[in-house]
């Protein structure tokens, strides 16, 4: 049979912009759908956006940790329309790129939801177009759960284009979109509650880091409350009135939910043409990225593997990289490292201390927290962690986790490190570059031997 096109991709995200324009620089006929803007959540309403909104909160700490140095300067005002307009302006920049990135090779782009018709066949609004094959990669949404009142509620999407700031929020959640957006708000001025149902933050984390990550986050001015969760909300007065699980009643101006991301999957026909899913509704894929319908692929968020944009654009490469070249994927899922722009960052490479002792390693760990150089003028309070995660039989570095200033561009260069199978040695035999935070990875010493 011949086809409009040899592949076509469903979803115009980080994962789908690599694969259709690397596929069409490869010579492949390729076409893409795409209903929304291009770059799909991380350029609009993910990473790159949150990322400004980051930069634009920590501002705000400036005023007070200067005057230590001898700066003074007038009360800080937020103009908050400038902030959000000028990243909206840098989005559209962006999504220009996106555009170039797609048409220069060759791209077809179909502006529109596609859906599956058949296994070589994809519908984009009322147009029918066939496809050797089909990639699917359309991402995650936000999930919020079944209440009273839970349409009242924000999720992070909404979060980039408020009219104006709210003076006071919940945000409910553990994850790492919670405590971003928990970070933004307190550090923009605005009376910010983080409340998670769980004892504990940062669920999957390393346990030390979600203990000293929780305390930091309050001593920065987040009051948040643990084992608490909303019964219902209702609107009341302008304000969002939250009934808690315990009978407490809060007001807040507006209310966040943060409470995880789901496969964008549910307006894609997958069930008609027998493709299978987990119950959240990802596509379940072997270790090529196919689906149980052959000729349908599938990428990124979509798999609930890991939810990271450069895992999505590693996959699309190691997918090009079989189709073209006979290469069978071999995906590191183990030693992927990755931040947290809360307020402190995080940083975290490869395995915790639980997943090396739940694995059957016998570890050493080393790990130090201290206040950072720059804020023994500034006055400020937080403190820096960092940790090390070392097999005693290999002496191989298995895990490194910092949470503290520049914490995702220090774990970068520890990622290559371990991703290369350095040992302790090689960090001990490391001249640190001194003075900085991150010498401290290659200056642990006996002395900073966990207890275990």
């Amino acid at each position: 049979m011949e086809y409009q096109y040899d592949l076509f991709v469903i979803g115009a995200g980080s994962g789908g912009v690599r694969a259709s324009r690397v596929a069409a620089s490869k010579g492949f006929k390729v076409g893409v759908a795409e209903a929304q803007a291009l770059g799909g959540t991380c350029v609009n309403i993910g990473c790159v956006p949150k990322k400004l909104f980051v930069y634009g909160s920590e501002f705000s700490h400036v005023t007070e940790q200067a005057k230590g140095y001898g700066w003074s300067f007038e009360k800080p005002t937020l103009d908050w329309a400038t902030l959000r307009d000028n990243k909206t302006k840098e989005i559209e920049r962006l999504n220009g790129i996106y555009k170039n990135l797609l048409e220069n090779p060759g791209v077809t782009i179909h502006q529109g939801y596609g859906e599956l018709v058949d296994a070589n066949t994809v519908k984009v609004g009322e147009e029918l177009i066939t496809a050797e094959r089909i990639l699917i990669a359309v991402g995650a949404k936000p999930f919020v759960p079944e209440f009273s009142g839970n349409d009242l509620v924000l999720v992070s999407d909404d979060m980039f284009f408020l009219e104006k700031l709210p003076k006071s929020i919940l945000v409910v959640g553990g994850g790492y979109i919670a405590v971003e957006f928990a970070g933004i708000c307190n550090g923009l001025g605005v009376e910010t509650t983080l409340m998670y149902r769980g004892d504990k933050l940062l669920r999957g984390f390393d346990e030390d880091v979600r203990d000293f990550a929780s305390n930091e986050y309050a001593r920065a001015g987040v009051n948040v409350e643990l084992n608490s969760d909303v019964e219902k909300i209702e609107a009341k007065d302008g304000q969002k009135q939250v009934t808690l699980k315990d009978g407490r009643i809060l007001m807040f101006d507006e209310v966040l939910y943060a409470t995880g991301r789901v496969p964008n999957t549910s307006s894609l026909n997958l069930d008609a043409v027998g493709i299978e899913t987990a119950k959240n509704g990802a596509i379940i894929v072997n270790d090529r990225y196919q689906s149980s319908v052959n000729s349908v692929y599938a990428i990124g968020d979509v798999t609930d593997r890991v939810q990271l944009t450069p895992v999505a654009i590693k996959e699309a490469m190691a997918l090009i990289g079989y189709w073209f070249d006979g290469i069978e994927p071999n995906f590191d899922y183990d030693n992927i490292p990755t931040a947290v722009f809360s307020q402190p960052p995080i940083g975290t490479v490869g395995l915790s201390e639980q997943e090396a002792d739940k694995r059957g390693y016998d570890i050493d760990v080393y790990q130090t927290d201290f206040r950072a150089m720059k804020h023994t003028l500034s006055g400020a309070q937080e403190r820096t962690f960092m940790k090390l995660v070392v097999d005693r039989s290999t002496d191989k570095v298995l895990g490194a986790h910092m949470v503290g200033d520049y914490a995702g561009e220090i774990i970068q260069g520890l990622g290559i490190a371990i991703k290369a199978g350095a040992t302790k040695a090689h960090f001990d035999s490391t001249v640190g570059v001194h003075p900085t935070s991150a010498e401290e990875f290659v200056t642990f010493s006996a002395g900073s031997l966990k207890k275990r």
